[in-house]
């Protein structure tokens, strides 16, 4: 494994704990020598990883579209910035650019990039570890609507195979670094052979 992609949030008007977690992350990228690949902003989550990430000596490559290059304040210190046109090519670049996508919270841009990942990890098109990290309880609402559409068989019980959701950054990263993330056959995880 070589690089990481993290989705996490771009807002400025964060807890100091979505802060931190951003920050472990970023130095233990850099402790286990991953680079990280992510949304090429200087502010919120998105610049804590990165200015954290690029101090502790990991290669920081940062993807933004033309749009957002002044709303999210686009981090000319990147070792590698990508700017592209349309956020569909900065999705599309930051899944073939990472061999594992941890989650951090953010906002509907962060829930689209999981759920790109994730989709793609149950149609089989990748098989790169997904973690989340669930600080503060962030991301029980998500836990509780996937458990809710299992429950329902809008989904399989695979599902939860296909993604590590811990509190700890350290132990997502534990997780993604591991190579431990078994690929459920389409019978086990497509909800048509339910």
């Amino acid at each position: 494994m070589k690089s990481v992609a993290v989705y996490c949030a771009s807002s400025t008007q964060l807890e100091p704990c979505f802060h931190e977690a951003a920050s472990a992350i970023g130095k233990g990228l850099a402790e286990r020598n991953l680079e990280l690949v992510y949304g090429g902003g200087c502010i919120g989550l998105m610049g804590e990883i990165a200015t954290v990430a690029a101090k502790h000596g990991a290669n920081v490559v940062g993807v933004i579209t033309h749009k957002l290059v002044a709303h999210e304040q686009a981090n000319e210190k990147c070792n590698e910035l990508i700017v592209v046109d349309t956020m569909q090519e900065r999705r599309t670049l930051m899944m073939e650019r990472s061999d594992a996508f941890i989650v951090l919270p953010g906002g509907i841009g962060t829930y689209e990039e999981f759920f790109e990942v994730l989709v793609g990890r149950q149609l089989s098109d990748h098989a790169k570890p997904i973690g989340i990290v669930n600080v503060d309880g962030y991301f029980d609402p998500l836990i509780t609507m996937l458990e809710h559409g299992i429950n329902r068989n809008f989904m399989r019980p695979a599902l939860r195979q296909l993604m590590f959701i811990d509190s700890c950054p350290n132990a997502v990263l534990d997780y993604i670094s591991s190579g431990n993330n078994s690929q459920p056959s389409p019978e086990d995880i497509l909800p048509m052979h339910g």
